[in-house]
């Protein structure tokens, strides 16, 4: 496909919704912690050069990994906010790679069950595009919109709805930009594409398995240990 193909990885956050003694994507899952399932999953195509992964600052179980290929892996110092931390590791590609035309992956640190097969759509399907695009799955579940007292006052049409997965991907230097002019205005994104929206552009939805789930609950450790079981090496 030409450019070069970056995995950016932001892991800086806490996760207190586990309610756990570290953050989530430190706890264990089918004989690894969870981030390095979700880090694997990239560097499993060699199409990948390598990945960038924010971390907090005062980190003390990244140091505690061991990796097939550290080579692949640059760490760099997170941020307050997920887009801080994806930002952070924009501008260490830009600056130390010089890539600025290259797609980045960006992936939730805690989805460890991408399959292969769900990266190669993605990759295969926006390489061509102007814009990107992200991993998703379609609303299958009824939607309820309530009211202040958890009442329901519509049921939301669910046919044009979409839920966002990760990996997103878009140009490096086209995603850079739009997450900096969304700090600038002081208006957050929960996802890169939303800021790659602001910009006016239209990134593609392409569809990825449901079973692409982001650790959140206790519970989901069981679920994605069975689901890993049926995903290929």
């Amino acid at each position: 496909m030409g450019a070069a193909i970056w995995g950016v990885v932001p892991a800086a956050g806490i996760g207190t919704r586990m309610q756990a003694d570290r953050p989530k994507q430190y706890l264990r899952l089918a004989g690894k912690t969870v981030i390095q399932h979700s880090i694997e999953r990239l560097l499993s195509l060699e199409c990948v050069e390598g990945v960038v992964v924010s971390i907090a600052a005062d980190d003390p179980w990244w140091p505690t990994l061991e990796w097939s290929d550290a080579s692949k892996i640059a760490v760099v110092e997170g941020g307050a906010e997920r887009s801080d931390s994806v930002l952070h590791a924009l501008d260490w590609l830009a600056g130390n790679e010089q890539v600025t035309d290259s797609w980045v992956l960006v992936h939730d640190a805690a989805r460890p069950c991408l399959s292969q097969q769900d990266l190669l759509a993605l990759i295969d399907g926006v390489k061509a595009d102007p814009v990107g695009g992200i991993l998703a799955a379609p609303v299958a579940d009824t939607l309820k919109q309530a009211g202040t007292d958890q009442t329901i006052v519509a049921t939301v049409d669910r046919s044009t709805l979409w839920r966002a997965l990760t990996p997103q991907m878009f140009r490096l230097g086209m995603l850079r930009d739009a997450l900096q002019q969304s700090h600038i205005a002081g208006d957050p994104v929960t996802d890169d594409a939303q800021a790659i929206e602001r910009l006016g552009h239209a990134p593609q939805l392409i569809e990825g398995s449901a079973s692409n789930l982001k650790i959140t609950h206790p519970g989901d450790l069981v679920v994605a240990e069975e689901i890993l079981r049926g995903l290929e090496p």
